[in-house]
């Protein structure tokens, strides 16, 4: 249904798989329209020649179809009564209620000016000990998972969001399944945990160019939250990958010359744009990002997961532990930049060095297996650190663990202290006579 005073044009003068184009005079960068009924967005403008990209795709759109200007770009409704429902892309309720109400905000705007912006220094915990023991996440904080596509982490994301200490939790998906849509809102409704969740979704069924809209949907609920709120805000998007190929499927039917593994040569910023709207306010509200990031046979240089590697501050990688069966969070391989601002500060004294020990100690477990696997003989030390990594797998590492930071680090200890000596795990003597179990096991 059109309004009055809306630009309405009955000329296309060009049509590509995904994009129309034509003249018109006054219109914006970014504006919403209709082509045929289908919504469309300005992508590009060269005087009065406006290309559009047409979400649904282009077939059996014709030359003389109707393109109708709404004369604004994608806009939220944002208000304390978005927590607690599912929307699609475009910001419409998923379950079949009532619109949003609230004042309309501009989607993908800029990020917070960098004169506002504090050092992140306050704890976000997860509950899951791989990430909070060795990983730790802080507000304000930008990091991926990167995972295989056959690991669960839609799993994990859905954890985190039960766990996380955080005011709001804003889940973002991209190319989700139905089961996988079902299995998030099944999980936040038997938790309980609605009232503090809003999910943007779009999923298999709807059109892949409609991921691009969905963590600007995401993060412009967390900045009314973080910034107008002052609350601390979590931001899960999945699967950042199904972004970057819908980026791809709109770049090659625009005839963009692809870079690097058929991306778009814009990958860099587009990216960037997202993950730089993790902030730390001086109103105590704040937005971090976790994200997804599958990887396509693990290859890490693939120029998606290479990209994120620049913008993000560290990664969380996740693996298949062969010896337990369990998947864990890689302790080699996962890496928080920013874990120093509260380790130890914010957490318990011995966090830094029983972190460290742990680590190092499932080094060389790592090593005395290669030792086994080579036929070599392994040493009395070498059964006691393998027995203490399976251990430390199934108890701190493994994604299903659940606990506070204090018991994580409580268990850390009980572990060391049943598998080695104080001497052995080279921790500072004054916190050995402090926490090393009274009974050595």
């Amino acid at each position: 249904m059109t309004r009055a005073f809306q630009k309405i044009y009955t000329r296309i003068d060009n049509i590509t798989k995904a994009t129309v184009t034509l003249r018109a005079a006054g219109v914006g960068n970014d504006e919403l329209a209709t082509v045929g009924g289908r919504l469309a967005q300005v992508v590009k403008i060269s005087g009065e020649e406006v290309t559009l990209q047409v979400f649904a795709g282009t077939e059996g759109v014709a030359t003389d179809d109707e393109v109708v200007f709404h004369g604004e770009p994608p806009t939220l409704r944002v208000g304390d009564d978005l927590a607690g429902r599912f929307f699609n892309a475009y910001g419409q309720p998923l379950e079949g209620g009532a619109a949003p109400e609230g004042e309309p905000r501009q989607i993908g705007g800029p990020t917070v000016n960098p004169f506002r912006r504090l050092q992140p220094s306050e704890l976000i915990a997860t509950g899951i000990a791989g990430i909070d023991l060795n990983n730790t996440i802080v507000t304000g904080q930008k990091i991926p998972f990167f995972a295989d596509p056959d690991q669960p982490y839609n799993q994990v994301m859905a954890t985190v969001a039960l766990r996380a200490q955080a005011d709001k939790i804003i889940l973002g998906g991209m190319g989700l399944t139905n089961d996988d849509y079902l299995y998030f809102k099944n999980v936040f409704e038997n938790a309980g945990a609605l009232d503090r969740i809003v999910s943007f979704v779009n999923t298999t069924e709807n059109p892949p160019v409609e991921r691009l809209l969905v963590p600007d949907m995401a993060l412009t609920a967390a900045e009314y939250f973080a910034v107008d709120k002052g609350q601390k805000v979590l931001v899960l998007l999945t699967d950042m990958t199904l972004y970057a190929d819908a980026l791809a499927i709109v770049s090659n039917r625009m005839d963009q010359i692809p870079s690097k593994d058929s991306m778009p040569g814009s990958l860099y910023s587009d990216l960037a744009k997202i993950y730089e709207k993790a902030v730390q306010l001086p109103n105590g509200g704040s937005i971090t990002i976790i994200a997804v990031t599958t990887l396509s046979g693990g290859d890490i240089t693939h120029a998606i997961p290479d990209n994120t590697g620049y913008i993000t501050e560290g990664q969380l990688f996740l693996r298949n532990d062969s010896d337990t069966g369990k998947v864990i969070v890689d302790p080699f391989r996962s890496l928080s930049r920013l874990k120093q601002l509260v380790i130890g500060k914010k957490t318990r004294e011995d966090h830094p060095q029983v972190m460290n020990a742990a680590v190092r100690l499932f080094a060389d477990a790592a090593n005395a297996k290669t030792k086994l696997e080579n036929g070599f003989d392994l040493s009395d030390y070498d059964e006691r650190a393998l027995g203490f990594a399976r251990e430390y797998s199934l108890e701190l590492l493994s994604i299903d663990v659940n606990v506070a930071i204090d018991a994580m680090l409580d268990t850390a200890w009980r572990l060391l202290a049943k598998y080695f000596t104080p001497a052995e795990t080279a921790i500072k003597q004054e916190l050995v006579t402090k926490y090393w179990p009274r009974s050595g096991n």
